[in-house]
């Protein structure tokens, strides 16, 4: 399984990325292994989480986040909660 996900950066934009392994991920940027749009904005945190079948479909779902704006990304995240997903940040 594939994902694609935004995360929100400590300045309020975000980053659209895909992965296979979510947490894993947004573990590597905040530990500045990430890209290096988010190494000069941290701390990041997952704001949205969509599952794909293949790498393909997720790099396809990925370039169209790309392309949103600021407004159709915060959208997209309000629309689409974490804490209804196992993605959700464990306190």
């Amino acid at each position: 399984m594939y994902y694609t996900y935004l995360l929100l950066c400590a300045d309020g934009s975000y980053y659209a990325g895909s992965t296979d392994d979510p947490r894993r991920r947004t573990a590597a940027h905040n530990a500045g292994r990430g890209a290096k749009y988010t190494r000069s904005r941290l701390p990041v945190e997952l704001a949205y989480v969509c599952a794909w079948p293949d790498k393909s479909a997720a790099l396809k779902e990925e370039y169209r986040l790309k392309h949103l704006t600021h407004a159709q990304k915060a959208d997209l995240c309000a629309e689409n909660p974490l804490e209804n997903t196992s993605f959700a940040e464990k306190t």
